[in-house]
């Protein structure tokens, strides 16, 4: 039983939020029934997105519908809100949100008041003062993006095969990844997987015309699987013919030629941004404490440090690993941590309102799984590494098992199936992004080449 009627505000949707929320919803069965109890999740998107099959899903492995998660189906129970929340004034227990309506109305963006407060934003992709970045760049941190890059690489390869233009021809066959993490290799391991079978399909193209570019600031790539396969994975890609640059910087994009600062210089068409992340703007738009990386301080029970009735976990956070030998470890912003927080975090939720003790969230990390393509891996999993197909195969079988609801897993293995029975889909839809260019030509206007408003409006 709770004390009295709780009214819990969730901020974000993703992992940490959607898994708290639906946490606090199945524990708070009765109490919703009865509105003693309600459930607001702020959400900018209505589903939650798996991120790390978002490799898999620009290479046409998996349907991009398919990564992602409804919240308003699994979150049935809860109010859910599409928009951003872009203040919390904690001190009055209150929040501003932004709604797809705010700038209909022009009344400014809406006030909710909560009794406990729950932050996971998550990050946003770190980017730098980089000449051309903005203009010419693109990220892969969503599924928007990722089908958008599927489609952006098939037209390049297009456009390659119908040029007669060799200078055309070479920068629409070089593709040019920033970041040496997760994000970065597994997309251009996929994304290159993909190109090389799609190449069958091309009378006058060649896997070995394409150029794969990795820039790595570092030393070293994925340092999540350990030092020595992060060497066997850089072998692994130059054995594929895949460019390899450590401790090498993107210093310029302009004029779409990637100037490296080695010196090198390589015209291209495509550069795919994966270099870190930084927590969510709205936590600089609230009075609760934050490090000095821009995330919230919390104690290892996940409440905020000296803000009672404020919770965080995930990338927004800035959680104390109590299983570390070392002394001022933090837990690393990944999915493996936010899953579990999510779970400790949501009964410190109940527990903080029954009014009874705090759980310390304590997990040590087991490992790390990293998909190189088709059949391709490295793993490393409590000391053991492993690489291959066997790497590979756990890779598939651990996000299988950690993709929520079981409508997800039956579909992706449904697809993995099929997709050993059948050969690639290697078609192109970069005709989406603007579904409306064929009609206002037939109906005598200008087709815009702009991206609607809406950015994921049309993915």
């Amino acid at each position: 039983m709770v004390k009295e009627r709780a009214r819990i505000l969730v901020v974000g949707g993703g992992y940490v939020g959607m898994y708290t929320a639906l946490r606090l919803q199945r524990k708070l069965k009765r109490e919703l029934g009865q509105g003693e109890a309600e459930i607001t999740v702020v959400s900018p998107d209505p589903y939650m997105t798996y991120q790390p099959f978002l490799p898999e899903a620009a290479a046409g492995a998996i349907s991009p519908r398919h990564v992602v998660v409804p919240l308003r189906r699994v979150l049935d129970r809860c109010r859910l809100i599409i928009g951003e929340a872009t203040a919390i004034d904690h001190a009055k227990r209150t929040a501003t949100i932004s709604t797809p309506a705010t700038d209909e109305e022009g009344t400014g963006g809406r006030q909710i008041a909560y009794d406990e407060l729950v932050l996971a934003p998550g990050s946003v992709s770190r980017t730098l003062p980089i000449p051309g970045l903005a203009e010419h760049a693109i990220g892969f941190k969503t599924v928007e993006e990722a089908i958008g890059l599927r489609n952006h690489v098939l037209e390049q390869m297009d456009i390659a095969s119908s040029t007669r233009d060799p200078a055309l021809r070479d920068a629409a066959l070089t593709f040019v990844f920033v970041g040496g993490g997760y994000a970065g290799v597994e997309a251009l391991g996929e994304l290159e997987d993909m190109a090389r079978y799609a190449t069958r399909y091309y009378h006058n193209l060649r896997p070995e015309d394409m150029k794969w570019i990795l820039v790595e600031a570092s030393g070293r790539i994925l340092p999540e699987v350990g030092e020595k396969m992060g060497r066997y994975t850089v072998t692994e890609l130059r054995r594929r013919n895949i460019d390899v640059r450590l401790e090498t910087r993107l210093e310029s994009c302009a004029d779409r030629v990637a100037v490296l600062s080695d010196g090198s210089r390589f015209p291209t068409r495509t550069v795919v941004w994966t270099a870190g992340v930084k927590p969510h703007p709205v936590l600089a738009a609230t009075d609760l404490p934050r490090d000095g990386r821009g995330r919230l301080k919390c104690t290892a029970e996940l409440a905020v440090d000296g803000a009672a009735h404020a919770w965080a976990a995930g990338d927004a956070a800035a959680v104390p690993d109590v299983t570390a030998r070392e002394p001022g470890r933090e837990c690393a912003p990944n999915a493996q941590h936010a899953l579990r927080q999510a779970r400790v975090l949501g009964d410190n939720v109940l527990h903080s309102l029954r009014g009874e003790p705090l759980e310390t969230y304590a997990y040590k990390y087991a490992g790390s799984v990293a998909s190189l393509g088709l059949h391709k891996g490295v793993a490393q999993v409590y000391g053991r590494r492993l690489k291959g197909y066997l790497a590979w195969f756990m890779h598939r079988t651990y996000h299988l098992s950690r993709i929520p609801t079981f409508n997800r897993k039956a579909r992706v293995a449904a697809e993995w199936t099929l997709a050993g029975l059948f050969k690639r889909e290697v078609v192109s839809l970069g005709s989406l992004e603007h579904p409306r260019a064929e009609f206002e030509l037939a109906a005598g206007g200008r087709p815009s080449q702009d991206p609607p408003h809406d950015p994921k409006g049309s993915s």
